[in-house]
């Protein structure tokens, strides 16, 4: 009988970790909610808020509400600006970031104004000299709708975007949605905390690498903390996704910018990105953007590639040379920065006269303590040892502004 009671109690408790999606260790699993939704989804949650208003729309390609019905076995997608059109909602323009209304230009690539051929809205570039609606910009609109997808990490520039957005519509008195998506990043935090002398497009806000929020959770840290010019806040309001958790496994539908094609780049970008501040080719250029990494200057036994132009990169870092490194194409998604392969490029580059870093590095990594940090020969485990305190302090305030759990 007492085995019975215990094999019982077993299978209990098995089917409640299940439920509940717990691992072995207690923390839970990425775990697909058939009835997850974005937010721009769920058109009967903000329509009534755009009715009779003029309409300015921040959008790229990721602003795809998925169709409800198609025999297709493919998933299918409508862009969210063309589906407020077709309701009657009267949008006046759309405001574009980094890469464009349809995504299509290269990383730091200046995009020009223009029109939407399949929609005839006009397209306002937020990406290079102009990242900030000007007054005549916004003059005439009621509202503004921002839904462009993010992935979590503090120099991808669709947070300074919204930034922006958000302190030319609290100068102009103009309310701001946003239509929240997830972050496909948000299971974890981690990496150094930008210091404001490092301020930049890159990274604008004390935050660390890895932030762990959803783009509507950041808006509020933005608002709340009194981020924007002078401290002013915006008219905010968040439209929640459904049935969404911060370990929701969810599988990028479009990908948000040319040069992070599937879930594992996204996975790795955070962490191969801080090649962009060196020598190294984090595999723009190939069909492995950031799942690879190489220099021509690095050990060259075992994997190599050839930087080519193509969509995202018409001038990939070492293009046309025989490069070496590591193809991480095949390893676990991250559940926390990796500098491993940062310090084993380093170390393999310092048998050369090739200089390894370029300034950029240090805005990436929000100082300048990391490049030093390196150079001096700090280990993995040390360097992440300094970055806790001001991790933790993000983390207590990052508590105030959360939406999901």
């Amino acid at each position: 009988m007492t085995q019975l009671v215990r094999f019982k109690n077993t299978y209990l408790i098995l089917f409640l970790c299940i439920s509940f999606q717990w691992t072995s260790c207690g923390q839970k699993t990425h775990v697909h909610n058939e009835k997850f939704e974005t937010s721009a989804q769920q058109t009967h949650l903000y329509i009534s808020k755009l009715k009779g208003k003029r309409i300015a729309v921040v959008a790229n390609q990721t602003s795809v509400i998925e169709k409800r019905e198609t025999r297709k076995k493919k998933k299918e997608f409508t862009h969210m600006v063309e589906n407020l059109l077709t309701i009657g909602i009267n949008i006046k323009k759309v405001f574009a970031p980094e890469h464009g209304f349809r995504g299509k230009a290269d990383a730091g690539e200046a995009i020009a104004d223009g029109k939407d051929l399949q929609t005839g809205l006009p397209i306002i570039s937020l990406y290079g000299k102009n990242k900030k609606p000007s007054k005549e910009q916004l003059e005439g609109i009621d509202l503004v709708v921002f839904d462009i997808q993010d992935v979590g990490a503090r120099f991808y520039t669709y947070i300074s975007t919204l930034h922006y957005v958000m302190e030319a519509c609290a100068e102009a008195g103009i309310p701001v949605i946003i239509l929240d998506r997830p972050n496909p990043n948000g299971h974890y935090i981690d990496g150094p905390v930008l210091e404001l002398a490092h301020k930049s497009f890159v990274g604008m806000h004390p935050v660390p690498v890895v932030y762990g929020m959803t783009i509507g959770e950041y808006g509020q840290m933005i608002n709340g903390e009194k981020w924007l010019k002078n401290g002013i806040q915006c008219d905010l309001t968040v439209v929640p996704l459904k049935n969404y958790t911060h370990t929701t496994e969810y599988k990028l539908p479009i990908k948000p910018s040319p040069n992070l094609p599937n879930s594992k780049s996204i996975s790795l970008y955070p962490s191969l990105c801080f090649f962009e501040g060196t020598n190294v080719s984090a595999g723009r250029g190939t069909e492995l953007q950031f799942q690879i990494y190489g220099s021509p200057f690095l050990d060259k036994s075992g994997f190599s590639f050839t930087p080519q132009p193509n969509e995202g990169a018409n001038y990939p870092k070492h293009k046309n040379n025989l490069s070496f490194g590591e193809n991480l194409s095949k390893s676990p998604n991250l559940n926390q920065l990796n500098l491993s392969w940062l310090l084993k490029a380093y170390k393999q580059n310092s048998n050369t006269n090739e200089k390894f870093f370029n300034t950029f590095f240090s805005k990436l990594a929000g100082n300048s303590t990391l490049q030093k940090q390196i150079e001096q020969g700090f280990t993995e485990k040390q360097i992440r040892k300094t970055w806790q305190k001001e991790l933790q302090q993000f983390k207590k305030v990052r508590t105030n502004y959360l939406i999901y759990n």
